[in-house]
């Protein structure tokens, strides 16, 4: 559970005593002469004081907690002085919000205090433009040019310095701890913010603490339930575990002592967040995890750490696959420590982090262990600071290529995940990628060019497909050819040739640098394969172009050709419009009335038996978090909780709206009859069988027919599938078999 540290400063509470709050920074954390820190403080002070006596502050410019401008920047710079940064940083966090909401002036700061604060203060409001990459579903197609400048700019701004980015952090550090007792669309609103752009922000930058605090606060208002499920838990042992961890520090402290090893060893807090995370991930209970218990060790020298680790395997046995060394191999973003788990006191499962001072330094403060200022230079950096802002660097030259604001999102939250393989190439250089990566991710990885000119893969010197799920250890070569060129298949999720958004937009950027012409034949061919797959027939391009947002079927096409629209979205559309009720039956999965309340996978709470339909606006999925609203005639409409039309419904007709949940039973199949049609051969049935069974389908009935004279072989199945989605998957994955000519939906005719 998030709380305030006990030695935090009580800012907030009655008259601020600015002599003891300076005080207190220069014996805390070592700030040096304050004198233009009081001079900012007082002008904050002044000007809010100031904007009060005129009543020109409203609503909307007070924080919830009752805090002004002037308590905020004492408590963003409060976060600043804890990372070491220097006074120009601090003096423009303590006057960012005062200029934020116009209560002073760029021109009086720089007059006051100089053009490098003022220049902060205005690249921090700048920054302001990355809330708009938050949310994949927002259009911005009428100003798509100059929301991408504006994100452009704000990346180039934390790229020349970082300094801008870490007050950021702290002002919606701030923010996310004020929203407590705020409205519920408020605080949901601000986490969701906090949780997609900044905690993967801290993250990257190496800034720990304020990660973790970024995505407990952000749990605890997205997922309230779960938040306060897993607080139970750990307040509820929170004195049989503390009794605990103080049994094994004092056996680790005398064994650590015996082997002559310096080193201190603390209990180390786990966060909530990270728990739901790992339940989630591997799909264990709460008492299941091995990490709920936890110490760490801090040394003096890295061969300290292995030494350490060794008393720590002497005095307990080892669990298999739960040891990870970053010390030899940093996570990306810089992060080195020896991760191991044990049995350990009473057979109960402890984990145990190694380091060293320098590098728990490190992993609290990233890039500000590294980055130290002298007045005004800020040309001087380290190596380290170079290796870790190295990825800002990738993420603009991604997103010049990409130029897609949707997507750039979901990149800053991928890269937070803590799972990630390490591979190697065939020099012996190790690469680091997400879970699941193939070849082709990992020759992106290398080279834009590698990428685009792969034609096959080795691992270990034998040939493998390029949708090889590879592993940590894999020694990686990549076969190219000179005149060779990305294939349109690579693009689809449904067969597995990408997984990481890297390579997936080195691809589409690749396409949408082809002519316009060879994207409408190449988008009209691949529409076409999809709907024949669907038994999709009597398609109103016209219609469907303008359903997509194009002013014509050319259009369309060329844009499906260039990557820019998703063809699985064009099918669905599709569907919608030949077979609208065979797509309302599969996309809502519901079930008669009279068996609505027991077995629907929406439970509605305090409502009788209701029809229920989910919102086109917003189309919500299973995990979010949803509202119901009460139609005329219609039932209860489904819309997810920061849907704006929600938003709007709850202030005009709150009395419609209802409490709703997902329901717990799993999702419905549904039959459908599926023709393949391949050339025979040995061990045909066998492999689309294996294709069925790896996606989990389950088959009702099959019949083959082979003509010996041709050589074909027709099969006709009915099995069970949860979407038209799945579906889709499973026929582009059949359709890739040797051999097979067509695998496509068997619709009977009336």
């Amino acid at each position: 559970m998030v709380k305030v540290r006990e030695d935090q400063p009580q800012l907030f509470d009655g008259s601020v005593d600015l002599g003891a709050w300076l005080n207190r920074l220069q014996e805390r954390y070592g700030v040096g002469d304050t004198d233009s820190l009081r001079e900012a403080c007082e002008l904050a002070q002044q000007a809010e004081l100031l904007a009060l006596q005129r009543s020109l502050e409203s609503e909307e410019t007070v924080w919830p907690t009752g805090k002004g401008c002037f308590r905020t920047g004492l408590e963003m710079a409060e976060i600043l002085a804890e990372l070491k940064l220097d006074m120009d940083t601090l003096v423009a966090a303590v006057l960012y919000r005062a200029v934020r909401e116009t209560k002073l002036s760029l021109d009086q700061v720089e007059e006051n205090f100089g053009k490098v604060v003022a220049g902060l203060i205005k690249d921090v409001q700048g920054m302001a433009a990355i809330s708009n990459i938050q949310n994949p579903r927002k259009q911005v197609l009428d100003h798509r040019q100059d929301q991408l400048e504006k994100v452009r700019k704000m990346l180039v701004s934390i790229i020349d310095d970082v300094r801008v980015a870490l007050i950021k952090l702290a002002e919606r550090t701030c923010a996310i701890r004020a929203v407590q007792h705020a409205s519920k669309e408020k605080r949901q609103r601000v986490a969701r913010e906090v949780f997609e752009i900044y905690a993967p922000l801290a993250h990257r930058l190496g800034i720990g603490y304020i990660k973790w605090e970024l995505e407990d606060l952000s749990f605890r208002y997205l997922k309230p339930q779960d938040y306060k499920k897993i607080a139970r838990l750990l307040d509820g042992k929170r004195l049989d575990r503390q009794k605990y961890i103080t049994n094994v520090v004092d056996a680790l402290k005398a064994s650590l002592s015996d082997a002559r090893i310096e080193g201190d060893v603390s209990g180390r807090v786990k966060h909530i967040y990270s728990i739901w995370r790992k339940m989630k991930r591997k799909n264990v209970d709460f008492r299941d995890l091995y990490d709920i218990r936890a110490v760490r060790i801090l040394t003096n020298e890295v061969r300290d750490c292995y030494a350490a680790l060794g008393v720590v395997h002497s005095l307990w046995n080892h669990i298999p696959k739960e040891f990870d060394d970053y010390i030899a191999t940093p996570k990306e973003n810089g992060y080195r420590s020896l991760h191991t788990a044990v049995f350990g006191p009473e057979g109960k499962t402890l984990e145990v982090q190694i380091r060293t001072h320098d590098m728990h330094e490190e992993a609290e403060l990233g890039v500000c262990a590294h980055w130290k200022y002298k007045g005004t230079d800020v040309n001087s950096r380290s190596d380290s600071y170079e290796e870790k802002i190295s990825w800002l660097r990738q993420v603009m030259e991604w997103h010049e290529d990409l130029g897609d604001l949707g997507e750039l999102g979901g990149q800053w939250r991928a890269d937070v995940e803590p799972d990630r393989i390490y591979v190697f190439t065939k020099d012996g250089h190790v690469v680091d990628l997400s879970v699941g990566a193939t070849p082709i991710d990992f020759a992106y990885r290398i080279h834009s060019e590698v990428g685009s000119r792969c034609r096959g893969a080795k691992v270990a010197g034998r040939i493998v497909p390029l949708t090889h799920k590879l592993k940590t250890g894999d020694q990686v070569e990549i076969l190219t050819a000179p005149n060779a060129h990305p294939s349109r298949d690579w693009l689809n999720p449904d067969l597995g040739y990408v997984t990481t958004s890297r390579a997936r937009a080195k691809i589409t950027s690749w396409f949408k640098k082809q002519d316009r012409d060879a994207n409408i034949a190449d988008g009209q061919s691949l529409l076409e394969l999809e709907l024949k797959r669907q038994a999709l027939q009597s398609v109103n391009y016209p219609e469907l172009a303008q359903a997509v947002n194009c002013l014509s079927p050319d259009d369309m096409f060329a844009g499906i050709g260039a990557g820019d629209i998703k063809l699985r979205h064009v099918v669905s559309l599709a569907q919608k419009q030949v077979a609208p009720e065979e797509e309302k039956t599969f996309e809502i999965r519901t079930k008669p009335q009279q068996e609505r309340l027991s077995d629907s996978t929406i439970t509605i709470d305090g409502v009788g038996n209701l029809l229920t339909q989910m919102a086109g606006c917003c189309q919500p999925v299973p995990g979010d978090p949803i509202i119901g609203y009460i139609t005329v005639g219609r039932g209860v409409t489904i819309h997810r909780e920061d849907c704006n039309t929600a938003l709007s419904l709850r202030s005009r007709e709150p009395e419609r709206l209802i409490e709703v949940n997902w329901g717990t039973r799993p999702d419905y199949s549904y039959p459908v009859d599926v023709i393949i049609t391949a050339y025979d051969r040995p061990g045909l049935l066998r492999d689309i069988t294996v294709v069925l069974a790896n996606d989990k389908v389950n088959v009702l009935s099959m019949q083959t027919r082979t003509s010996k004279e041709e050589h074909l072989a027709s099969m006709l199945l009915t099995m069970e599938v949860p979407s038209l989605e799945s579906l889709g998957r499973i026929l582009a994955k059949v359709g890739q078999l040797p051999n097979v000519i067509d695998a496509v939906r068997h619709r009977k005719m009336s």
